[in-house]
C-alpha cells in the first residue's frame, strides 16, 4: 500500500518514512531520475507518443470543408475527424457587407448525402423567404445551419504548418498544439490567392487592397477610390463603394464590360437545357463542365482554353441599374503608380493621370499552393504542380499519398466547376469514397 511522502504526495518508489535527510535524498532522486531517463524513448519519439490522433484532418470549414465533413461523417466508417477552421469565416470576414452571390440559387447549395440540407431546406426552417440572388449575410447563416444539422464539430484554431511524418502527417495549430492525422484533406479557399499586379504590390494597406481584404466598404465615404478589374468582384465592389459615398472609378483592362444577361424567353423554355444547375459555362458546355469525371477526359490543348472561356471577367446582369453614376475606364492599365502626400498617382497606359486616395484590386485569385502557408517545405517539394495548381488524381488526391486538395487547387484537375461552390457536391462524394476506402483499409481486422 503506498504512504505519503514528504510533499504530501503519495510515496511512489517505495522511500521509507523517516527524518528529511538532504544527501540522501538528493542522491536517490538522482538514481531515480536516472533509471526513468534510462527507460524513456528519445525525444522525438516521447513527443509522437504523445499526439492525440485522428484518421483525417480538414483544414478549412467553408462549403467545401463542411460538405467533405459531412460525407465523411454520415459514412458507416465513421472516421476519426478533425475539421480546423471558423466555420464560413473567408465569407463572413473577407467578403463585403451587402454583396450578393453571383452564383444561382440551385448552384449554391453545400453537399450532404442525402442532398437534404439544401438551400430549399433552410428556407424552410428559417420559415422566411430568402432574396433571389442570395445576400451574403443568408448565405453565411445557411453555412452555419449546415454545420449544426449536420453535426460537424469544429476546431476554430487555424493550422499552421503540416509536414509528414511516420506514413501521416502532423499537424501543428495556434499555440503550438500538435496532432497527427492518417489523412489531410486541404479545404482551405482562396484567401492565400488574392492576385495584385506587380506595379502596386509593393503599397501599404491604407493605399493599396484586395477585395478580399474588406467587411465593411463604408470606410471609403467621401474617398476617392480607383477599382482596378472588370469582373463580378471588380463591379459589385464598385457598386458598393458608390453606395456608401465613396467618388469611384472602374479601371478595366477589357475593351467592354461583360454583363451576364439572358433573355428571360430563353430561360422560360431552354434554360434548363442548356445550363446545367451550376449554371458555370456557356450554354451547352455548362454541362460538361458540371461533369468534372467528362471535362477531365478532355485533351488539354481543349480544356485549357474552354475552362478560360467559362471563367473569364464578366458581371452579373442585376449589377447594371445600381452601377449608373459610377465612371467606368475599359482598355486600360495602370503603368505605374506612386505615393504622394498620402494619395496615389496613377500613369495610365493611354498617358493620363490619376490621383486617388485608394486603389481597390478586383482582380481576382491566382491558384498558387506555395502561398498556403501551412504547407511545410519538405512537403511541398513532393506535390508535383502545374502553374501552382497541384496534379490531383481522379480522387482528388495529390502526388502525396494521403494529401488530397478541394476547391480551386482542384480547379486544373477538374474544370472550373471546382472554383464555385456547386462544385462541392463532386468533390465531397469523390473524396469521402476515396477517403473511407483507405480508412477500412488501415484498421486491424476484427473476428
Amino acid at each position: 500500500m503506498a504512504g505519503r511522502s514528504y510533499f504530501g504526495g503519495e510515496r511512489r518508489h517505495g522511500l521509507a518514512a523517516m527524518p528529511l535527510d538532504f544527501s540522501l535524498l538528493t542522491s536517490y532522486l538522482f538514481f531515480v531520475g536516472w533509471e526513468e531517463d534510462r527507460a524513456l524513448p528519445p525525444r522525438g519519439a516521447r513527443e509522437e507518443l504523445s499526439l492525440e490522433r485522428y484518421e483525417v484532418a480538414i483544414v478549412g470549414a467553408g462549403p467545401y470543408g463542411l460538405s467533405v465533413a459531412a460525407h465523411l461523417g454520415a459514412s458507416p466508417a465513421r472516421p476519426r475527424l478533425r475539421v480546423f477552421g471558423e466555420p464560413m469565416s473567408f465569407w463572413r470576414q473577407n467578403m463585403p457587407k451587402g454583396m450578393w452571390l453571383r452564383s444561382p440559387w440551385r448552384g449554391s447549395n453545400l453537399s450532404d448525402p442525402g442532398r437534404e440540407l439544401t438551400l430549399d431546406a433552410y428556407e424552410r426552417a428559417r420559415g422566411v423567404r430568402i432574396q433571389r440572388p442570395i445576400p451574403l449575410e443568408d448565405f453565411v447563416d445557411y453555412g452555419r445551419w449546415f454545420q449544426e444539422q449536420a453535426a460537424i464539430e469544429a476546431d476554430r484554431r487555424n493550422v499552421r504548418r503540416i509536414e509528414p511524418e511516420n506514413g501521416g502527417f502532423d499537424v501543428e495549430v495556434d499555440v503550438g498544439d500538435r496532432i497527427h492525422a492518417d489523412v489531410v484533406i486541404v479545404a482551405a479557399g482562396i484567401g492565400a490567392f488574392a492576385a495584385r499586379p506587380p506595379q502596386l504590390a509593393e503599397f501599404p494597406s491604407a493605399l493599396v487592397s484586395h477585395s478580399s481584404d474588406h467587411r465593411d466598404l463604408s470606410r471609403f465615404e467621401n474617398r476617392r477610390v480607383a477599382v482596378v478589374g472588370g469582373g463580378q468582384s471588380a463591379i459589385e465592389s464598385a457598386v458598393l463603394l458608390k453606395e456608401a459615398g465613396a467618388n469611384v472609378e472602374v479601371l478595366a483592362r477589357a475593351s467592354q464590360i461583360r454583363w451576364l444577361n439572358r433573355s428571360a424567353s430563353l430561360h422560360r423554355f431552354a434554360g434548363r437545357l442548356l445550363y446545367a444547375p451550376s449554371d458555370v459555362g456557356p450554354a451547352g458546355v455548362s454541362w460538361i463542365v458540371a461533369s468534372p469525371w467528362a471535362f477531365r477526359q478532355i485533351p488539354r490543348p481543349i480544356q485549357d482554353p474552354l475552362a478560360e472561356r467559362c471563367i473569364r471577367a464578366a458581371a452579373s446582369g442585376w449589377l447594371v441599374p445600381r452601377i449608373e453614376g459610377v465612371r467606368i475606364t475599359t482598355a486600360t492599365t495602370i503603368e505605374s503608380a506612386r505615393a504622394q502626400n498620402g494619395h496615389l498617382e496613377l500613369e495610365l497606359n493611354d498617358g493620363t493621370k490619376r490621383e486617388v486616395d485608394h486603389v481597390l484590386l478586383g482582380t481576382g485569385f491566382s491558384v498558387d499552393i506555395t502561398r498556403y502557408p501551412f504547407l511545410e517545405e519538405s512537403l511541398l517539394a513532393r506535390i508535383q504542380r502545374v502553374n501552382g495548381s497541384p496534379r490531383l488524381t481522379r480522387n482528388f488526391e495529390s502526388s502525396v499519398p494521403g494529401l488530397y486538395f478541394v476547391g480551386a487547387p482542384a480547379s486544373w484537375s477538374f474544370g472550373p466547376l471546382a472554383r464555385f461552390v456547386a462544385g462541392a457536391d463532386y468533390a465531397a462524394r469523390t473524396v469521402s469514397r476515396s477517403v473511407v476506402s483507405r480508412v477500412e483499409r488501415s484498421r486491424p481486422e476484427t473476428n
